[in-house]
């Protein structure tokens, strides 16, 4: 069965629309890009129409990539205190002189839309309410809206970073999961995944993810996004493994649509945040 996240992610930007039409207060996400990075400058864009079309406002900052730490984290400090701008998502990756844990880090947890400041990221380890990162998010969303059962399964997420494999491996457990997390030096991956109820892969290769790899009727989410010969495909050779699968994510219009769809959530969440503070 097909998990179609485009599905999902439109029932969600439509109850986030309706909430945000019942406030009086003009909600605002402030982006910060840096540089000229043209996957960058796609999924800016793509933010910003979602924004729009929930009745959010939407700041691009764009920034020379070769400017200074120093001025980067002068624009964060004067959104933190600007009263009118509720969220604020740094577009990743910085360039290699910028360093983005200091960066993200200045980013005041209430209005970290992406959930990545050390807070955030300790709030969900510890199993605290907060700012969810989008992806994760996003997953977790796919998995109870099609009533796929967590507690008790076997549950493999591929990948390790702030971003999407932590977070994902954090919210498994959470819901009860028996959780393993592999990577790029992790040995024998076939024989982990073959026993594999659920499979996150977040590793950023194509066709990385093979019918061998999957046992039959599992639940396999393909996080990844890679152009190949100029199409969008992700970490799962999807022929083969759709065959053995029970349920599969596609990519495009699995995962990549919860994502944007999450970040309106967390926006709204964050102006709800601010507003208490």
């Amino acid at each position: 069965m097909i998990l179609d996240g485009k599905y999902v992610s439109d029932l969600i930007r439509a109850r986030v629309k309706n909430e945000v039409s019942a406030i009086e207060d003009k909600i605002t996400l402030m982006v910060i890009l840096v540089g000229n990075d043209p996957a960058s400058q796609v999924y800016v864009a793509s933010k910003e129409r979602a924004c729009k079309r929930a009745g959010i406002a939407s700041i691009t900052k764009v920034l020379d990539e070769n400017v200074s730490q120093k001025e980067l984290i002068q624009l964060i400090k004067e959104a933190n205190n600007d009263n009118t701008i509720h969220g604020i998502l740094l577009q990743l990756p910085l360039p290699k002189h910028l360093n983005e844990h200091e960066v993200i880090n200045h980013i005041l947890p209430e209005k970290d839309v992406d959930g990545l400041t050390n807070i955030n990221q300790g709030k969900l380890f510890a199993g605290q309410k907060t700012i969810i990162p989008c992806t994760p998010k996003g997953v977790m969303t796919i998995l109870n809206h099609y009533h796929l059962e967590v507690a008790g399964k076997n549950a493999v997420v591929i990948g390790r970073s702030i971003l999407v494999g932590k977070p994902m491996a954090m919210l498994l457990l959470h819901e009860n999961a028996t959780v393993t997390m592999a990577h790029s030096r992790t040995k024998n991956l076939k024989e982990i995944t073959k026993k594999a109820d659920i499979i996150v892969s977040a590793v950023g290769k194509p066709n990385f993810i093979t019918a061998d790899m999957v046992k039959p009727e599992a639940v396999v989410i393909d996080v990844g996004i890679n152009r190949v010969q100029g199409k969008i495909v992700g970490d799962v050779d999807y022929k083969e493994v759709e065959e053995i699968a029970g349920y599969i994510t596609p990519v495009p219009g699995g995962v990549g649509p919860m994502t944007i769809a999450s970040l309106l959530e967390n926006v709204l969440e964050c102006y709800k945040l601010v507003n208490r503070a």
